[in-house]
């Protein structure tokens, strides 16, 4: 019997840069982890990604494990070498994602560098219009991380895809079935936005889901603000922050969402370095528990 539990999986992003993705996959598949994100850093570094794929799949094996999504983070709207090194990623990957059993690849929208959000959206439509209909024609979807990369509505680098009244703009401009978001919590709680409404409304949109979370430091806003010297959010890895996840998972079933929620590590303050497993496993663990812990047939 297949377990429904597992209509949202649990599992966590691999390093993808530098190569040895299939190696860090064999060494945690036995971990309990359910899927895995394979993810690039601005360029693919010239891999080949038919290969890394097979090998990926390979170093799985016969594990209830799956690969629905690629990472391709950097900037494609702008022109330096890095960034068309990124557009040629995002090319690469949607070309190749079959090879690893995804079907969507996730990333940042990029952004038309140091200028207001809306300045970016004739260059947003000429670039993902086209790669939309690529990603289409493959059956992949395309999925836009919610991270504003330190911008904000009138200046930044990365990305456009930060805040719901981006999405709007953004999905006018490109109202194609296969553009979405890739979500987290988080970074909706750097604004101080209330998550859970927002599944509510943008479920529908959610291709993908990251697992990292956010610690909101109310007395530092009371005393500091926003902008002192003082953080007042700490990214965190889910079951060490603010996030109720029991109720974000439960929303999502509502919503009819099914798909991965692969963990995000590499930023808790605490669980970090010698503790980044050590983080993550709690994290898989706590996650799974929200989820609404081991699934239990029905003796009928």
């Amino acid at each position: 019997m297949t377990n429904p539990a597992k209509a949202i999986r649990i599992g966590t992003m691999i390093k993808a840069t530098e190569g040895g993705a299939a190696e860090r996959i064999a060494k945690i598949a036995d971990m309990g982890f359910e899927s895995f994100e394979p993810f690039f850093w601005q360029s693919t570094r010239g891999q080949d990604l038919a290969e890394l794929g097979k090998s990926c799949r390979e170093a799985i094996g016969d594990r209830d494990i799956t690969i629905s999504t690629l990472g391709m983070f950097g900037n494609p709207l702008e022109t330096t070498d890095i960034d068309r090194e990124t557009l040629q990623g995002w090319k690469d990957c949607i070309d190749n994602a079959h090879h690893f059993g995804a079907t969507c690849v996730a990333g940042f929208t990029g952004r038309i560098r140091n200028k207001p959000l809306t300045d970016s959206l004739p260059r947003y439509r000429e670039i993902w219009s086209e790669l939309a209909k690529r990603a289409a024609d493959k059956g992949v979807k395309i999925a836009f991380e919610n991270c504003a990369m330190d911008g904000n509505w009138q200046t930044g680098d990365w990305n456009i895809a930060h805040n719901p009244d981006a999405w709007e703009l953004m999905f006018n401009e490109t109202p194609d079935d296969n553009i979405g978001l890739e979500w987290e919590p988080c970074h909706q709680m750097v604004y101080l936005i209330d998550p859970l409404p927002q599944i509510r409304k943008w479920a529908h949109k959610f291709f993908h889901v990251h697992g990292k979370d956010a610690t909101i430091r109310w007395e530092v806003i009371r005393e500091h603000g926003v902008f002192g010297k003082h953080p007042f959010v700490l990214m965190r890895s889910p079951g060490f922050g603010d996030t109720n996840w029991t109720d974000v998972i439960s929303e999502l079933r509502l919503a009819g969402w099914s798909g991965s929620i692969d963990i995000e590590g590499w930023h808790d303050p605490v669980y970090r370095d010698e503790l980044e497993m050590t983080g993550q496993v709690h994290a898989l663990n706590h996650l799974k528990n929200c989820r609404g812990g081991e699934f239990v047939v029905d003796p009928q």
